[in-house]
């Protein structure tokens, strides 16, 4: 069990080809998890996901994330293995959504004319991050 659970780490990934249903599998044996995608980059990213998820779940709980193997895990004939790195405290940080306090400078017309007409300044600005940087 990994005891800095901060570290960037590499976890293997069976990935099963399409079949009938038309999608790839990801298979993190490290922590006993599936995953699909309808393209092959797109199944990487979901186990990218898949782990990140996992581990930051594990740590919430007091649990430590489990070590990744270093050797290639078993697999069948027509399966690939691919290694997907994985930085839990970036994952972390990249989907917080926890509210942090942030001063901000703006004319006092504005601040006047916004308690006028009762917006909240808070909200204006979280609406307009949202518009230039996206929402999770």
């Amino acid at each position: 069990m990994k005891k800095n659970n901060d570290d960037k780490c590499v976890y293997p990934v069976v990935i099963t080809p399409p079949g009938e249903d038309n999608y790839f599998l990801a298979y993190v044996p490290d922590i006993d998890r599936m995953t699909q995608g309808e393209t092959l980059a797109e199944v990487l990213e979901m186990a990218q996901d898949l782990i990140s998820i996992h581990g930051i779940t594990l740590q919430d709980d007091n649990q430590s994330i489990p070590e990744p193997s270093t050797v290639e895990p078993p697999h069948k004939q027509g399966e690939l293995v691919s290694w997907i790195p994985v930085d839990f405290s970036a994952y972390r940080r990249a989907n917080e959504t926890k509210a942090v306090h942030k001063d901000v400078t703006i004319p006092a017309y504005m601040a006047y004319r916004a308690r006028k007409l009762g917006l909240s300044l808070s909200a204006v600005l979280q609406e307009a991050l949202k518009e230039h940087v996206g929402t999770l």
